[in-house]
């Protein structure tokens, strides 16, 4: 399928601006200066926004509670990791994709702003995302929430870390999880040969095959951890038990089949899965919803999925 209209528009007009120069070619202080500048417009309106941290290994991590608009005493909650190679991204620069899935789906959305690379190498994230997921069921009433209806989700590096904290959940038996939502998640780094789609869409669609090697390099100690399945979630030798799962993917995106490979993963174990691909559009559409509509019919997918699971 050719590009959407407007995900070609967007391309067509950075090339025209010959903007962004390669992300690969610039410093993790760069990228994140040129993501926070971005972040601008009107912003969707919850019920109301709480910062404040919680304990974390060695130091608080920093979360952004939303709360939907319809006043409750007990809601559902989703604990958000946000996209950006574990190298650049933050709770601000995800707020509008926080927003939206707190008033679609009506619950408590705690957004983590876990510790990123190079400062803090693998596995900082993992073990922040993962704290912060137990802290939250363990303290559900500080967040007006349900324990036995919480939820992980996030995009990219945060999808990766939302399955890995639902594995390590799993393992641990000490965290209930009542689904994951991965959008356009990071599953298997360290595969090899490498998927198709990883060739296909290694160049023109914003996110590169070259990009992601500077992601890992600066997330990883050394290449072997990518054959971590705290890296790479397809290497998880047991899937059974998983929570109930949507992993929505891109056509055009480097990752769109390891996603698709790890929900046939836990498919076939008999994990329920929904798996969509959103045709003619790239990765990180979802965080351009203001201007690609299937970035806003992901969202609206995605509240829809996430109400049914937490009304089972």
């Amino acid at each position: 399928m050719a590009l959407d209209l407007q995900t070609k528009l967007i391309l067509d007009q950075l090339a025209a601006m010959k903007m962004p120069p390669p992300l690969e070619t610039l410093t993790p202080e760069q990228i994140r200066m040129a993501i926070l500048t971005s972040n601008s417009g009107e912003q969707e309106a919850v019920g109301k926004i709480e910062n404040r941290t919680i304990p974390g290994p060695g130091e608080e991590i920093p979360v952004r509670v939303y709360y939907p608009k319809e006043s409750q005493t007990s809601y559902s909650g989703l604990v958000f990791f946000h996209g950006g190679g574990w190298v650049t991204g933050n709770i601000d620069s995800h707020d509008d994709v926080c927003r939206s899935l707190t008033n679609l789906s009506n619950c408590v959305t705690i957004s983590v702003d876990y510790r990123l690379a190079p400062e803090n190498k693998f596995p900082a994230g993992v073990e922040n995302a993962y704290a912060s997921a137990q802290y939250v069921y363990e303290h559900a009433k500080e967040f007006q929430v349900d324990p036995s209806r919480i939820a992980v989700g996030g995009d990219s590096a945060g999808g990766n870390l939302a399955a890995v904290v639902s594995n390590l959940a799993k393992e641990r038996g000490t965290i209930e999880i009542c689904c994951q939502l991965l959008m356009y998640p990071s599953t298997g780094a360290g595969v090899t040969p490498p998927f198709k789609s990883m060739h296909e869409n290694a160049e023109g669609y914003l996110l590169t095959s070259a990009l992601i090697n500077w992601f890992l390099g600066h997330y990883l100690n050394n290449e072997e951890e990518k054959q971590s399945p705290l890296v790479s979630p397809m290497f998880y030798e047991d899937f059974k038990g998983l929570p109930p799962t949507l992993v929505i993917t891109a056509e055009f995106d480097p990752l769109r089949d390891e996603g698709e490979a790890y929900a046939k993963k836990l498919a076939e174990v008999g994990v329920e899965v929904e798996c969509i691909r959103y045709d003619g559009t790239i990765h990180g559409f979802v965080s351009m919803s203001k201007m690609i509509d299937k970035g806003k019919e992901a969202l609206v997918k995605s509240g829809e999925w996430l109400v049914e699971y937490f009304n089972k």
